[in-house]
């Protein structure tokens, strides 16, 4: 299979990469990139551990193509703290204990960054909203709404 010249912006530095039309974003990010903070969980997209933000949208990157990607702006966990200091929804984890594991972190971190984007100050039900498409096995989500 020919490979595709792609270039794509992640966390603001940009990657011209040849990459097989069949390969998934989380792979790339994973392995042509070594940006291992997004987790392969499921690979159905049901459990958002592998979300990252493209173009200013939460995309579950187990099922979406590298190639999809070509001329645009990816912004993976690794990409929210800035100069080592925590972005606030980091912050807000680490001030309300919203992890355990930690394995589904990097998805809840993109995810509500990307919410709060589109909404900075939602009710309980509407931050529960925000994260259905993510799941914990450890925490009960109650701290990861607060």
């Amino acid at each position: 299979m020919a490979k595709k010249l792609i270039s794509v912006e992640v966390n603001g530095q940009t990657h011209e990469k040849a990459v097989e039309p069949r390969t998934l974003l989380i792979h790339f990010l994973r392995e042509d990139l070594s940006l291992t903070g997004a987790h392969i969980g499921c690979e159905t997209s049901h459990c958002g551990v592998c979300t990252v933000d493209v173009d200013g949208q939460s995309v579950k990157a187990c099922t979406h193509l590298a190639v999809q990607c070509d001329g645009s702006k990816v912004m993976t966990v690794e990409g929210l703290a800035n100069k080592g200091v925590l972005h606030a929804v980091q912050e807000g984890f680490y001030k309300e204990h919203g992890l355990q594991c930690g394995f589904c972190t990097p998805g809840f971190l993109t995810t509500i960054t990307a919410g709060l984007r589109d909404n900075p100050t939602p009710t309980r039900d509407e931050a529960r909203e925000m994260v259905a498409g993510n799941l914990c096995r450890c925490t009960g989500y109650q701290n990861i709404v607060a």
